[in-house]
């Protein structure tokens, strides 16, 4: 039968991992570390975003922050408060919950973020820093991809993976740390990886979801992947059912 991956159980044991350190980070006489959040607009799916965000924060024992502002404020004025963010040493992060308006260019907002206090991993410098496997502020879900298949004890060294969706903070960065060297800062996972998106012909992502051992689906659609394109014995992280399944071996269990 297909295993599941219990992501809940995984998230757990982080959570106590990170709460113990934050725990001694205090003991030694530390203040505990800080988040800010800015939040622009009324969206009811980024602020339950954002939501759950400072819940997990205030969990392990980091203090937390919402800043919530009208969609009318302009670029210069959140610029201007991010500037004091980074300026302020009592804020050790600063998340800009996106997507934000239109009138401000959302590219200069994020390299507006100081590189260290860039929670998101958003800033271009930070990026760069990834895509060369330097030690860097990665995006949280391809890094939380990364954690729960090492932590499953999937063997990614020389495997065929293949990442289906190619957004610049998630399909990226995933595919980056599948294939870089293990051996430097990212600790990445020395897989041989294809990305595929939405201009990839169906009939190619059939063919190319077949030869693979470790699939990443982060499209966001739902039913993409089907049990017809998945070999026996693969690896499937879907982000969309926030659902990872291990085939040993496969037996439809994609089509449930």
């Amino acid at each position: 039968m297909a295993q599941l991956i219990d992501g809940k159980q995984i998230a757990s044991e982080i959570r106590e991992e990170l709460r113990n350190k934050i725990e001694a980070w205090k003991a030694q006489g530390n203040r505990a570390p800080q988040l800010t959040a800015i939040l622009i607009g009324a969206d009811a799916a980024s602020a339950t975003y954002v939501s759950n965000k400072m819940k997990a924060a205030a969990d392990v024992g980091i203090e937390s922050k919402t800043e919530r502002y009208d969609t009318d404020i302009t670029e210069e004025e959140l610029l201007a408060r991010i500037d004091q963010l980074n300026n302020d040493d009592a804020v050790d992060g600063i998340l800009i919950q996106l997507p934000i308006p239109r009138h401000i260019d959302e590219r200069k907002i994020c390299n507006s973020v100081s590189c260290d206090k860039d929670v998101d991993g958003f800033n271009e410098r930070n990026i760069g820093r990834l895509c060369l496997d330097m030690n860097t502020l990665i995006p949280c879900t391809p890094l939380g991809v990364q954690e729960l298949i090492k932590r499953a004890g999937i063997e990614t060294f020389g495997k065929n993976a293949v990442v289906v969706g190619r957004s610049k903070n998630v399909g990226m960065p995933i595919a980056m740390l599948l294939h870089a060297d293990g051996r430097n800062d990212t600790c990445a996972m020395d897989a041989t990886v294809t990305i595929c998106h939405r201009f990839t012909p169906p009939e190619e992502l059939k063919r190319f979801c077949r030869l693979a051992d470790i699939i990443v689906t982060a499209t966001g659609v739902p039913g993409l992947i089907t049990a017809d394109m998945v070999k026996e014995g693969a690896t499937i992280i879907d982000k969309c059912e926030r659902l990872l399944v291990i085939s040993r071996p496969f037996l439809g269990a994609l089509d449930r």
